[in-house]
């Protein structure tokens, strides 16, 4: 066991565990005033109710023995034999439950993350049925397949920190919300406004700041790989807000705040499959058109007629997407002698791989998704009533208001 790793990884879970009150304020200033409280709500949840899954049952199916290549066994039930000695089997630097706690912040984040997809129209309830089932039989079984042994690792995908993982997987199970329920009230007729810009900003900072510990962390060392990710991901924020701000620049004549914003969280989702892969300079490219990438898939709502209440496809998913892609091309062994290098750096068949692993994380994600919220609607219904939508989720769900008027 490494002292100096232990300490870092235990800050960098820290880190992690900060970005789901950032995206609570990232998401609650982008809703109507009257869901503040609920839409902030469906991620605070997460830190009480994923930690649960995960202890019980979550690690064991992530990162239990493999069986058959995708899923883990039921050895770590209720973390037994988690103990705070390294398991050699699972990382031999770090005592075995850091890294445990550590994966556990991921998981609540990604949960977290759907959210706002159906943001404004969903029973607390029915969030609460689908968060239980989803970390359970989608996002443990993924992760094994990409990092706990399962077939997708050993196929050779690269995602150093959560491509896949986190971002292609939240993006997926947003399209299948989405679709199964359906607009809000007036969509289409209505303008639905942020109501508090500030606070979304603030969350924006939050995440960008937590998000060092997300894609550094990922190295669970101190290392020059750690050093790399850290700088990579700063990078590509930075860039991808310059990228989003020309093309709406363009597109709409003025940049906007909530463009810096959503600009930012663009290109830490694309370089976060890539960081510890590719050197700063390729993080350039990434995080700019990162930024321009998912200008363009915000667009696609308003193009095919879906409410994406937050912009979850076109951002995290649109946005693992080209990062799962642009680690193909620019991944390079001169960073990570652990990973491979990419298309640009002599390997095409990666670049291949990285497309597999895509298709199957969209599609196994996007079907299962599905069945459970049309499972979940048939049994105790997904949406509020008109009335209550009406009436905001702050009251007709927690019976609180979010300002005094």
């Amino acid at each position: 066991m490494n002292p100096v790793d232990t300490a870092y990884i235990i800050i960098c879970s820290a880190l992690v565990m900060f970005m789901t009150p950032g995206l609570a304020l990232f998401y609650g200033g982008l809703t109507r005033s009257k869901n503040v409280l609920g839409t902030i709500m469906h991620s605070f949840i997460c830190l009480g109710l994923i930690t649960l899954v995960w202890f019980l049952w979550g690690y064991s199916l992530a990162f239990g023995p493999d069986i058959g290549s995708l899923v883990g066994s039921l050895s770590y039930v209720g973390l037994k034999g988690v103990a705070s000695e390294p398991n050699p089997a699972i990382v031999d630097n770090l005592p075995h439950t850091v890294f445990m706690i550590f994966q556990c912040m991921f998981a609540i984040i990604t949960v977290a993350l759907i959210t706002g997809s159906f943001a404004e129209r969903i029973k607390f309830s029915a969030f609460v049925v689908f968060a239980v089932l989803w970390v359970t039989v989608v996002y443990s079984p993924l992760c094994h397949w990409v990092w706990g042994g399962g077939w997708m690792g050993d196929m050779g995908a690269l995602d150093f920190a959560g491509g896949a993982v986190v971002h292609m997987s939240s993006g997926a199970a947003a399209l299948a919300a989405v679709l199964v329920i359906g607009p809000r009230k007036g969509f289409g007729q209505t303008a639905y406004m942020p109501h508090n810009l500030p606070m979304t900003i603030t969350g924006a900072a939050i995440l960008w700041f937590g998000w060092f510990g997300f894609n550094a962390g990922s190295a669970l060392a101190v290392d020059s790989i750690a050093a790399n990710a850290f700088v990579t991901t700063h990078v590509a924020a930075g860039l991808a807000v310059l990228g989003w701000l020309a093309v709406e620049t363009m597109h709409r004549g003025k940049p906007t705040t909530l463009g810096a914003a959503s600009g930012a969280v663009a290109g830490l989702v694309a370089i976060t499959p890539a960081a510890g892969f590719v050197s700063p300079f390729s993080a350039l490219f990434i995080g700019f058109l990162a930024g321009v990438i998912c200008y363009g898939g915000v667009l696609m709502k308003e193009r095919f007629k879906y409410d994406d209440s937050l912009d979850v496809v076109g951002i995290h998913g649109l946005g693992g997407v080209w990062g799962a892609l642009a680690t193909g091309l620019f991944a390079s062994t001169a960073i990570n002698r652990g990973g491979a290098d990419g298309l640009f750096h002599g390997n095409a068949p990666q670049l291949g791989i990285q497309l597999v692993s895509i298709l199957a994380t969209l599609g196994f994600v996007f079907v299962v998704t599905w069945v459970i919220l049309k499972l979940i609607d048939a049994v105790i219904g997904l949406r509020v009533s008109p009335d209550e939508e009406t009436e905001g989720l702050d009251l007709s769900q927690h019976s609180e208001t979010g300002y005094q008027i």
